[in-house]
């Protein structure tokens, strides 16, 4: 019998709590006030949904290359724990799903963004992308820069600029955090012909690009402040946050040991972002200066 972990494993749950967070972030400062909760509740499971089920179906696309990569050839369908079948029914069934929860408390425009986010991440950057372009991640991460975009339309039922602004700061965020990884996996990539940029272009160029992403991601994670979304308390962090990212780049640029560290820190940075994004809207909220 196949146990459920498997099927946990297959969508992603670190990725997806991290996707989530950034999803209700969207939501609360959407808004002076609290949405309604359902569709906090409701509205962020159904977009979760949706993440998972195109996680489950980035598996099943991937099961090969999976197969020949180190750290991912112990997932459950390179295993054989789970059957394509199983996977395919598993990710349908998720989405739909979401999709039908998305209807249910939020608005169309929120549900035609999801599916159009769900159809760039497992049709254009995994089918398409992934394997034919080292610019894979830069033009597909648009699909996993959307969730708060998606948190604040599922309130609001409109792109505002506070919405836009969220969606290029992870924009800007993805891809020296992937690249990070891909330089440490490098020998993992070519191996399955993944047309990483570390792989294609070597590590020197890599890790330049790493630092001028960084440096551009400093500028954008200050755009909150220059539209009025975030006062002082955000811009403090926000300013820290970014100058550690950006010794981290620096640093890599002279020793590639340092990626997985990068890497792990790019994390840390986005969440501790959203949180300062959201610490600094309650803070104004009470009456904080701003």
């Amino acid at each position: 019998m196949t146990s459920w972990r498997s099927y946990v494993e297959l969508v992603k749950p670190r990725v997806i709590a991290l996707m989530m967070f950034t999803v209700v972030v969207g939501m609360l400062l959407s808004r002076a006030g609290w949405p309604h909760w359902t569709v906090l509740a409701f509205g962020t499971l159904g977009i979760g949904l949706v993440a998972a089920g195109a996680a489950a179906a980035n598996h099943v696309i991937d099961q090969r290359i999976d197969a020949l990569m180190a750290r991912t050839r112990g997932r459950p369908l390179p295993r054989g724990v789970l059957g394509t079948t199983q996977a395919i029914v598993f990710a349908a069934t998720l989405v739909t799903s979401g999709l039908a929860l998305l209807l249910w408390v939020s608005n169309l425009l929120c549900t035609a963004l999801t599916l159009a986010s769900l159809l760039g991440y497992a049709v254009v950057y995994s089918l398409v992308l992934k394997k034919r372009t080292p610019q894979n991640i830069v033009i597909g991460g648009a699909a996993g820069a959307a969730p708060p975009l998606l948190g604040w339309v599922a309130v609001t039922g409109q792109v505002d600029a506070g919405a836009l602004v969220l969606f290029l700061i992870i924009l800007i965020w993805t891809p020296p955090h992937f690249w990070a990884l891909a330089i440490h996996r490098r020998d993992d990539y070519a191996r399955a012909g993944i047309p990483m940029l570390p792989v294609v272009r070597g590590v020197p160029y890599t890790t330049a690009r790493i630092l001028y992403y960084s440096i551009a991601l400093g500028g954008v994670s200050l755009l909150p402040v220059a539209i009025g979304m975030s006062g002082p308390v955000y811009l403090v962090g926000a300013l820290a946050l970014g100058a550690r990212f950006i010794a981290f780049a620096w640093r890599l640029r002279r020793d590639s040991a340092l990626a997985m560290p990068t890497f792990r820190y790019s994390i840390v940075y986005l969440f501790a972002l959203f949180a300062l994004l959201l610490a600094d809207h309650w803070l104004a909220a009470s009456g904080w200066p701003s």
